[in-house]
């Protein structure tokens, strides 16, 4: 892909996220207008999307080696995503599970003192979860 095609790319994306929201913050806020602004955000961003994925994946390929190569690098590529992706929605999970556990055992603490070992184990089962997504996210890693 040409430097101008990746440069357009960018630009086009660029242009689906401001344009919507410039919209939005510049006129009168209802929710009708803000419905509006999230639904054209949506049709640009995936508009921008669908045609950079034809402009990426619609050349043909040369060859055999050229094919076993390219998928290689996608099924590589799809991995460090997903090693990503469980990374972030285990710590977004687990900090949700801490933000309620750990106000609620400051709340027990302030009624009663002796509840303090029960309640650190709360927090520190849904910090597990963090934990567990981590050692997830280094066993895909470790597979690529």
């Amino acid at each position: 892909m040409t430097s101008a095609v990746k440069l357009i790319f960018i630009a086009a994306l660029i242009l689906s996220i401001i344009i919507p929201f410039g919209y939005y913050l510049l006129g009168e806020k209802s929710k009708k207008r803000y419905k509006r602004t999230i639904a054209a955000n949506a049709f640009f961003f995936f508009g921008a999307f669908a045609i950079a994925t034809i402009m990426l994946l619609g050349g043909p390929e040369v060859n055999a080696a050229g094919a076993a190569a390219a998928s290689d690098s996608l099924s590589t590529g799809l991995g460090y995503i997903a090693a990503a992706l469980v990374t972030g929605a285990s710590c977004i999970g687990g900090g949700i599970a801490v933000a309620s556990a750990a106000s609620a055992a400051l709340g027990a603490l302030s009624e009663d003192s002796s509840v303090l070992g029960k309640s650190l184990i709360f927090v520190g089962l849904a910090e597990g979860v963090c934990l567990y997504g981590l050692i997830i996210s280094f066993m895909i890693l470790g597979k690529l």
